[in-house]
This record gives C-alpha cells, structure tokens and sequence, in this order.
C-alpha cells in the first residue's frame, strides 16, 4: 500500500514558499510515494476554509518542487484536458520527467470546474466534447513518448510531426482521474498506469463496484487488470491519528485499492505530514486484495 499527498491549498500562515517548501522536504524524506498538486487557477476546493483563497499554477509548483526534492513522485491530481494545447501539456511533463529522472506522472481528466472556466476565460466545451479532448490527449501522449514524429489526427486535435526532444528514459506513468462508468473507465483500461476514485460512506461499496466495472473494460480491450495501479482519493481527519490511518489503508487494500492519495482541507502541517509518513511505513508491505477477482 502507497500513501501519497495531494496539496490543494498553498494558503499557509507564513506565505506559499516557505510552507510549500517544508511540506516537500518532508514528504520527500519519508516513506510517501508521490506529491501532487491541484491543476487550477482558483482555489476550488469546497472544503477550503473561505478565507484561503492562495493557489498555485500546478506546471511552475511541480518544476519548483522537482528542484526541491529528489527522490518523491511529482504530479498534478488532475489536469482538465482542455485547459492547455495537448502537446503543450505533455512538454510539460516530458521536461518534468527527463529534469527529474523519471519522477513525473501525467494525471489527466475532462474537468468538471464550468465556473472556474468562465471566471478565467478558459476553454470548457460539453462533457462528450472535454472526454474526447481526454482520449486525444491520452493517445497523442503515447505517439510521442513512443518516439513516433508520424502525423496524429484526432476528433479534437491534428498534429503533422509531433515530436519533442529529449524524451524521457522511459515513458512517464498516466493517471486518468474520474470514474464515469461508460467512458471514462474504458479510457483507463485502454490508455493509463492508474486509476483514481473517490472514498466514500458506504464501506467501499462504491470502490469496489468501480473497479468491477473497470475489471469489465479491461477484459473488452484485452488488458490485464493487475497492470494498473488503483488510486484513491480521500481526507485526513485533524483528528486522526497515524494508526488510525493506517487501519483505513488496510481497509481500502481489502477493497483493491493500491495507493492513497491524501488531502487535507486546510494547508498541510508538519505534524499532518508526519502522521501520513508514520501510517505510509506501517503499511508499506501490505497488499491490496485483487480487485478484478472480486
């Protein structure tokens, strides 16, 4: 089981550098797998205390904490296909993944922010439309990073030689986020490393029938299920202890769940990050209970 931290709200007491600085040193010397951040230009996090209203671009945060840190994952939790050019996304993270060594995920999504996008002018077409931009975005991501400069036409996109230089030593992992049933799933199956769903209040009953419905789509396109990694998105409690983490970890594991990804709804303190990297070594052995099995 992986722990990582997903930090959503730069709005620390002492100012974005030096709070988003401590959190990366932090992480980086501990047990936690990867940091993401937030790709949004607003803060839009409904559990955000109404006064922290800081955020950060998520391109520029992650080549800060690339130079930052050296040996955690580096990701945005996700990117809304439609904010930037595909190819201009993908730069990113090559450049991302080549400057740190092949520490850089591509985390990809249709977005879900209508008011975000019309307070800052940025493209958000109907949902059929933002899902084909995800699926282009998916397939032009593994055109290139296969060393393939051949022309790419897509339903949102044409490129005539895509190509950028240097690649990575290997291809970044994808993450697609979201868990829309028909589409968004299948785009999982047939193109990402990873999945991300939410936890919820009904002892995994959610999860579980998510990953059944993946498992689903997996056999259709003829993919092993054991080859994506199942993320799950969910909150530390002020409260909670790193024990009590843990025992949640090991419940997520018996739903099929991998890796969790934590948010907090205020900044993250030291002693938060403590708590995750004390449950993220308790449970560094523990396996999750095969999800396309059940």
């Amino acid at each position: 089981m992986k722990i990582s931290l997903s930090v959503t709200n730069p709005s620390f007491p002492d100012g974005p550098l030096p709070g988003l600085a401590r959190v990366a040193a932090a992480a980086d010397a501990a047990a936690l797998d990867t940091l993401w951040v937030a790709d949004h230009l607003l803060q839009v996090d409904p559990t955000a205390p109404p006064d922290d209203h800081d955020h950060l671009e998520a391109s520029t945060t992650l080549g800060y904490l690339a130079a930052r840190t050296e040996r955690i994952n580096l990701g945005a939790m996700v990117s809304p296909a439609t904010f930037r050019p595909p190819t201009v996304l993908i730069a990113a993270v090559t450049t991302l993944a080549v400057l740190t060594e092949g520490r850089a995920w591509l985390g990809l999504g249709a977005g879900h922010h209508d008011a975000e996008a019309a307070d800052m002018g940025l493209p958000f077409p109907a949902a059929r439309d933002r899902l084909d931009a995800t699926e282009d975005t998916l397939r032009l991501a593994h055109h290139i990073w296969s060393g393939d400069d051949g022309p790419f036409h897509g339903a949102t996109v044409r490129c005539e030689r895509p190509r950028l230089s240097p690649l990575p030593a290997s291809r970044p992992p994808i993450l697609v986020g979201g868990a829309g049933e028909k589409r968004t799933l299948r785009l999982v199956a047939r193109y990402a490393d990873a999945c991300n769903v939410f936890d919820m209040p009904d002892e995994g009953a959610t999860v579980r029938r998510k990953l059944a419905v993946l498992a689903g789509h997996c056999r259709e396109v003829g993919r092993a299920p054991s080859d994506i990694e199942t993320t799950m998105s969910t909150r530390l409690s002020p409260a909670e202890s790193a024990a009590d983490l843990a025992a949640r970890a090991r419940t997520a594991a018996g739903w099929g769940v991998d890796h969790l990804v934590l948010g907090v709804s205020s900044p993250w303190t030291a002693e938060a990050a403590d708590v995750a990297a004390a449950a993220a070594k308790e449970v560094a052995d523990v396996p999750a209970t095969p999800w396309h099995s059940t």
